[in-house]
Formats: C-alpha cells, structure tokens, sequence
C-alpha cells in the first residue's frame, strides 16, 4: 500500500477519498480490520442465504425473507462496489483488476437474478471473495514457508507431470483391457466409460456405479487397486524431497523478515533490497 499513497494521484486525493482507502483498501489499520470483518461476515451470509434458498422446506417457508435479506446483500455490496471506485486512486485499474472484477462479480449475479430467476445460483459466486480473509489474517511469518512450498512444488512440476502422463497412458491400458474382458457389459459399454473406471479405480475413489462381475474382471480391479495405494505415494515423496531440498539451500542463506529475500552473502548484516538488518 505504501507505493500507492507516493503516487501522484493519491497525492491529488481529496481527504475524504484518502480516509476512504485506508479503510477500504487496507487492513494495518482498526477501521479497515473492522471494515474487512465486517464485509466477510456479510460475504459469508449472503452465500448462507443463497444455499438455504436451494432447500425446498426452507425456500417454502422463508423465500420472501430470504428474498429481502438478499436485496439488502445486493444494495450493500453495490455501495461498497461504488466505493471502492470513487476512493481508489485509479477508478480505471481498480475495475478492470482480479478484485475489481469479483467485486462487480458480487452484484452482477443478484441484478441478473432479479430479472431471470433461473439464474440465482450464480450468486455463489461470492464465494471468490472469501479470498480477502487473507488481507486480515497478516500471514507474514508463514510467507517464507508458503515460497518454499512453491518453489519445490515448481522444482518438481516436470517429474509430476511426467508421472501424470504414464498415469495416463496407463489408464488407458487398463480401460482398454476392462471393456475386453467384461465384454461390453456391467456399465463397461465403451472404452471412454472403462477408462473413468480406471481412474476412480487406480485413485481408490471408487463410486460403484461401474463394477466388474467376471472373476477375470474383478481379479484385474483388485490389482488396480492395489496398485493405486502405490501410485498415490509417489507424486507425494516427490514433492516432499524437493521440499526438503529447497529447504536446506534457503537455510544456508539469511533470511530479511521486512521484505522476504534470501538471496544474501553468509557475511551480509543488511538486506540488499530493503536495507534491514538481517537475522542471524
């Protein structure tokens, strides 16, 4: 937030505007965290009231309540849409942004409802905005353990990826095999229908609306199982050794907890990039 209050357009800002922002925009502040709480507890209502719609009794009995409730929703999210643009200090960038989009995301599914009520369950989609629970929770000591995650989960994207594929041919294989030995029949009626079943089978999910009644049949499906519990593991241990990997290089390198960089010399009492003092 800080690189938006030097630009020159917040500078232009009227008072009124900055106040705006700073409880709208940011959370580091009391009213912003209130304003923040307050918005996910009316978030999380809304979606409530749209799933309790979806309830015939509850529907029969409370629709018109439900109904009203859910204009209010649509009313405060509209405000607080309108808001979001006077207050920001680019109305442009903040519409056209991800958040900027899910905030008219908000209200759009309720104008649309109102007009075609077949509709309504798109409503649902103020789930996304959950997201913001992130701008109050502050998870700066978790930061540098959720970009060793994804470093080693990007380390190891090309051997999950390639295990994916033998996952794939080798599904396919079996499919194949399950639609010969069943002979078309017991819900095994094409070879597309046979492959779902291999991978429902190999993931251990297992629905039941395929099953095997040969003997041959229900021999291969036990092996596919068996052989599942393996395959789960793997994508696991090779997610897990480049964890540990990534782990042991970022360990050897100090860590700035203002701006999150590692990359510094061992001999280094600053950061580089910020210029805090670096902990031992």
């Amino acid at each position: 937030m800080e690189d938006v209050k030097k630009t020159d357009a917040y500078k232009r800002m009227s008072e009124r505007r900055k106040m705006l922002y700073e409880i709208i925009f940011e959370s580091n502040t009391f009213r912003g965290k209130v304003f923040d709480e307050v918005l996910l507890v009316i978030i999380l209502l809304s979606v409530i009231a749209v799933m309790l719609e979806s309830i015939a009794v509850v529907n029969v009995k409370y629709g018109n309540l439900i109904l009203m409730a859910e204009a209010l929703f649509t009313i405060l999210f509209a405000v607080e849409y309108i808001l979001r643009i006077y207050c920001s200090p680019n109305p442009k960038k903040y519409i056209v942004s991800f958040l900027g989009v899910v905030d008219f995301l908000a209200i759009a599914p309720s104008l649309i409802s109102f007009a075609f009520p077949a509709f309504r369950p798109l409503i649902t989609i103020r789930a996304i905005r959950l997201l913001r629970v992130y701008r109050i929770l502050k998870l700066f000591h978790f930061m540098r353990e959720s970009k060793l995650l994804v470093l080693a989960l990007a380390t190891s994207f090309r051997k999950i990826l390639i295990f994916m594929g033998f996952i794939l041919v080798l599904v396919i294989m079996l499919g194949s095999i399950m639609y010969v030995v069943e002979g078309g029949q017991n819900g095994f009626d094409s070879i597309p229908l046979s492959i779902y079943w291999a991978i429902i089978t190999i993931t251990t999910v297992g629905y039941g609306d395929i099953v095997p009644l040969t003997d041959i049949g229900k021999l291969v499906s036990t092996l596919i199982m068996l052989m599942g519990y393996s395959i789960i593991a793997i994508p696991t241990g090779i997610v897990s050794v480049e964890i540990s990997r990534t782990a042991r290089r970022s360990e050897l390198k100090k860590y700035c907890n203002y701006c999150e960089e590692v990359q510094h010399l061992p001999k280094s009492a600053f950061c580089h990039n910020c210029g805090a003092r670096l902990e031992e």
